[in-house]
């Protein structure tokens, strides 16, 4: 075919996206609140368990009480499985859930 102009197909961005491996998907754990447990108990259980000083283990604690939720850690979802068992261990509400992207 002369004279023909060649032009490559534009690849589509979507196609280019490679798929995540499971282990890299990004996870969450959710602490929900809970008329159960006293603040102060749910604050010394974030220093303790997630090794938060005292200021950011109070923000959150508080978050959890105003928002209802707080995110504590993300990461692979073994870890947060286990970080989750964890939280229910000390008789918190947690959950695990997929990370925004």
């Amino acid at each position: 075919m002369a004279g023909a102009a060649t032009t490559s197909p534009r690849l589509d961005e979507a196609v280019l996206e490679q798929p995540l491996h499971a282990a890299d998907v990004p996870w969450q754990v959710v602490v929900w609140n809970d008329p159960v447990n006293l603040m102060s108990y749910v604050a010394w259980v974030f220093r303790r368990h997630f090794g938060l000083d005292a200021p950011t283990a109070e923000q959150r604690m508080m978050q959890v009480h105003t928002d209802g939720r707080a995110t504590l850690a993300d990461g692979n979802r073994e870890v947060m499985e286990r970080h989750a068992e964890a939280m229910h261990e000390y008789g918190l509400w947690a959950t695990v859930e997929r990370a925004p992207r």
